[in-house]
This record gives C-alpha cells, structure tokens and sequence, in this order.
C-alpha cells in the first residue's frame, strides 16, 4: 500500500518566496531525515506564506504508516517556522496481481 499525507501550510512573516522555500527546505530537509519516506512541496509554489507539501511511503503495515505519518504531522510547526493549517492522510491499495 501508499501511505500519504498531505499537509496545508502556512509561513507566518514569510516576506519573500525565497524565504518561503528557505524554510520549506528546511522542513523537508527534517522529514526526510528522520523517517524513511519521500517529500516534496506539491502545491502553493508561487505563494509567498502559503504551501502544501506530500509525504509519501510504500508499506505492507498500515499500522505503522499511520503512526508515521501521524507523528510528522505532530512535529511539523514545532520550531515556529510553519504552521499546520490542516492534513490529511490517505491511503492507496494496488489492484490487481503481482506483474514481473
């Protein structure tokens, strides 16, 4: 399965997109560092205070992607950088048989 979170961010006194993507890149730098998963920015790129970002990880365990997923989001906003406007956590099950 693919786990995937989606979070709405906002970047309180961000007073430039350069200062935006600073600290975006900060937080991904983060997220990636700490947890198995990709991330990239996936929406508001040309907001000046505003962004989405996508947390994404393949697993065989939905348990564990949630609890993942549940505590980046707990820790997104923690340094005062960012803050959690709202997310979402959705999960993707292939169909179909095993292919070669």
């Amino acid at each position: 399965m693919v786990a995937v979170l989606t979070a709405d961010l906002l970047f309180p006194g961000a007073s430039s997109l350069k200062d935006k993507r600073r600290r975006l890149s900060g937080l991904i730098a983060r997220i990636r560092a700490n947890y198995p998963v990709s991330a990239a920015e996936v929406g508001g790129q040309d907001l000046w205070q505003r962004g989405t970002v996508g947390v994404a990880l393949v697993t065989t365990d939905g348990r564990l992607a949630r609890s993942m997923l549940d505590r980046i989001t707990d820790g997104i906003g923690r340094d005062g950088e960012v803050e959690l406007l709202s997310s979402r956590i959705e999960f993707f099950h292939p169909e179909g048989s095993e292919t070669a």
